[in-house]
């Protein structure tokens, strides 16, 4: 499976505790993280990372690009709901195309052991759904506007 890892400043050693705790079976996937977020796990638990750009500089976008093309299978994103978030319409963004893509995500410890510890996760047995989307007709009209035909 390929596992996004991503947490805000007040968060980080939470998401490090936990990926020590299930440094056994998240060694056996492919890990994507943020950038000081990834240095931080790569560093302090010896799992190979593939670091993106900081989540603020752009990692967030394009955690959620991953999605978008289905390159991503679960992501864990310990956010802090208590800091302002001076990125935090790409935190909403990244958010909506998880649940927009049907990827399980977690955004705290209890979510996350939930999923990691189900036996589903990492099973070749389990192919969550992906949605259908149908093209629509799109026409540029004479005022500017656009027409979405259904």
């Amino acid at each position: 499976m390929r596992i996004a890892l991503v947490a805000h400043d007040g968060c980080k050693a939470s998401l490090l505790q936990w990926c020590l705790w299930n440094k056994k079976t998240l060694s056996r996937h492919d890990l994507i993280a943020t950038g000081t977020t990834g240095a931080i796990i790569e560093q302090e638990t010896g799992l190979s990372v593939e670091r993106l750009l900081s989540g603020p500089k752009g990692g967030d976008q394009q955690v959620g690009a991953m999605i978008a093309v289905q390159h991503l299978d679960v992501l864990f994103f310990f956010w802090d709901p208590e800091s302002p978030q001076p990125h935090d319409p790409d935190v909403k963004a990244l958010l909506r195309l998880a649940t927009l893509w049907n990827i399980p995500y977690a955004c705290n410890v209890a979510t996350a052991d939930l999923i990691i510890s189900s036996p589903l996760f990492g099973s070749d047995d389990y192919e969550p759904t992906k949605p259908e989307f149908c093209e629509r007709e799109v026409e540029l009209l004479d005022d500017g506007t656009v027409a979405i035909a259904e």
